[in-house]
């Protein structure tokens, strides 16, 4: 491996807006139908079944309403509404001020489709509102491509390896200034990289570069040179050698680069919430330590998104506010795996930022330790690693 780069704190203030659109991250959606045709895009809803939100409300419990994504079509079962209408204007949500049950199950949906359209247009995301719930629900499929189903790697890697690897390709993106979504999509090349060809201990390095390179093509406006990404690397491999990685590694991975972050999914659900920058910062600081644990590599987008958002709200113990509640309420409602999964993943994210200060491989907790992140990473919250497990449990 080459020695470490620059000093992370001497990077510039200002960070370009990329040239990218959400082509970049998601494939096409299936169906399109003109904006201006209405009539047109009734009669399709009618005859084609559509992805749709199941709504189950216990009526034994107060837990919160979980909504389950599912194929069907506009019928539901019995005791739940399809409510096709969002709702234009703020309406609170408290039970204690709707007429029953059965107003509740109809708000819910509409409300939160209402929420996820602004939040993807807030976060330009989006370039037609039309087109916001259509583009969730393909954040939501597309997620599942290219799973993994397990964390096993290649017999001469091994997990302290592949942190010293992912830590180095932080250092680099860093210094680059490249976009956040480049850094997940790199590491995501990576992981499948690794498991799709043979490469020795010695190409490793040459590997997670090219990674990192072919994810700026994907994401970025401006790219570097390859003779400048070679001497990343102390000149130890040619531009040939690193046009030759960049070929193998696009055939091994059938050219499909497409990749949904949890990046996006945190930043949606931060927003439907309405979480403090402090919370968003937090999360944002615990969703990339997993980058760094090769654990994390099984577990979906929207779920490692959800753990982190709700592990960084314990972390912080914010005063809760009504409006707050209500909101955290309305994103709780979107369905991100089972209680073990995600008290499981926060373990994994609650031991990495209790040692992430200690130990060698620091790139994300010197990146997130400066003002512009509020200096999240050196919370003492983050350093008693069992107040934290007792909380998530």
């Amino acid at each position: 491996m080459a020695k470490p780069l620059l000093d992370l704190h001497k990077k510039a203030d200002e960070r370009r807006v990329p040239l990218r659109t959400w082509s970049n991250t998601c494939g096409p959606v299936e169906r399109r139908q003109p904006a201006e045709v209405e009539e047109s895009r009734i009669a399709a809803v009618k005859i084609e079944p559509e992805r749709r939100w199941e709504r189950r409300l216990s009526t034994q419990t107060s837990e919160s309403i979980i909504m389950g994504f599912h194929e069907d079509s506009r019928r539901c079962s019995a005791g739940s509404v399809v409510a096709d209408e969002c709702v234009e204007k703020a309406v609170l949500l408290y039970p204690h001020e709707l007429q029953g049950l059965h107003s509740l199950q109809a708000l819910v949906p509409s409300l939160l489709r209402h929420e996820v359209e602004t939040a993807l247009e807030k976060l330009d995301l989006i370039w037609d509102r039309a087109y916001a719930w259509d583009l969730f629900l393909d954040m939501m499929r597309s997620q599942t491509w290219n799973s993994f189903p397990n964390a096993d790697l290649p017999r001469n890697f091994t997990d302290a390896t592949r942190a010293v690897l992912v830590d180095w390709i932080i250092q680099v993106h860093e210094l680059m200034q490249f976009q956040d979504e480049t850094l997940y999509l790199a590491v995501h090349l990576l992981n499948r990289s690794l498991r799709q060809l043979k490469v020795t201990t010695a190409n490793l390095q040459l590997l997670g570069l090219v990674c990192l390179f072919l994810a700026a093509k994907k994401e970025e406006s401006l790219l570097p040179e390859v003779s400048v990404l070679c001497s990343l690397m102390d000149n130890t491999y040619s531009k040939n050698q690193l046009l030759r990685m960049e070929r193998k590694v696009l055939c091994a991975l059938k050219f499909d680069l497409s990749y949904c972050p949890p990046l996006h999914f945190l930043l949606l659900f931060a927003s439907v919430a309405h979480c403090s920058a402090m919370m968003v910062w937090m999360a944002r600081y615990l969703l990339e330590l997993s980058l760094l644990e090769c654990q994390c590599v099984v577990f979906l987008p929207l779920q490692l998104a959800g753990a982190a958002l709700c592990l960084a709200r314990q972390v912080l113990q914010e005063p809760p506010t009504a409006e707050g509640e209500a909101a955290w309420c309305l994103a709780s409602s979107i369905h991100v795996g089972s209680e073990t999964t995600l008290l499981r993943i926060m373990h994994i994210l609650a031991k990495s930022a209790a040692k992430a200060h200690t130990q060698e491989i620091c790139a994300t907790f010197i990146k997130f330790s400066s003002p512009e992140t509020m200096h999240v990473s050196r919370h003492p919250g983050l350093k008693n690693v069992t107040g934290l497990l007792s909380v998530c449990s």
